[in-house]
């Protein structure tokens, strides 16, 4: 990762932006928060990855989620979707259960919120997984 230092697209909450771009510095990776519906297309396009973190969404966050999803998809950049507290909040499950249609390389999350991404459970506590893994 330190030779290629890919440029990672990161759409994430509030919460974790600091922590989400230190982590990336930190293993050899360029991040970039790039979420405005108007750049977020063209970033997306030009980045090695796009991390998509639903907690905490704005209206304006959702387009550019939307907008770099989409744009992703189109030039082969693999995306990954975090969902936040899914199966809890309507709105991030809903977004979160859409994207799935769209095929990310990858999903990070606990076992709460994979139950609930799955349809077979209602989420954790908050960002807190109440099931165990196995399930």
């Amino acid at each position: 990762m330190r030779r290629a230092e890919p440029l990672v697209h990161c759409l994430t909450n509030s919460v974790v932006r600091q922590i989400t771009a230190d982590v990336l510095l930190a293993a050899g990776a360029a991040p970039a928060m790039v979420d405005h519906p108007e750049e977020a297309a063209d970033f997306a396009a030009v980045a090695s990855g796009v991390l998509v973190n639903v907690g905490n969404p704005t209206a304006e966050q959702v387009e550019g989620m939307h907008a770099a999803i989409d744009s992703a998809r189109e030039h082969g950049t693999p995306w990954v979707l975090d969902p936040v507290a899914v199966g809890g909040l309507t709105l991030r499950t809903g977004l979160a259960t859409g994207w799935l249609d769209h095929v990310p390389a990858a999903i990070r999350a606990n076992a709460s919120e994979i139950v609930a991404l799955a349809g077979t459970g209602a989420g954790g506590r908050g960002v807190d997984s109440t099931h165990e893994v196995a399930a």
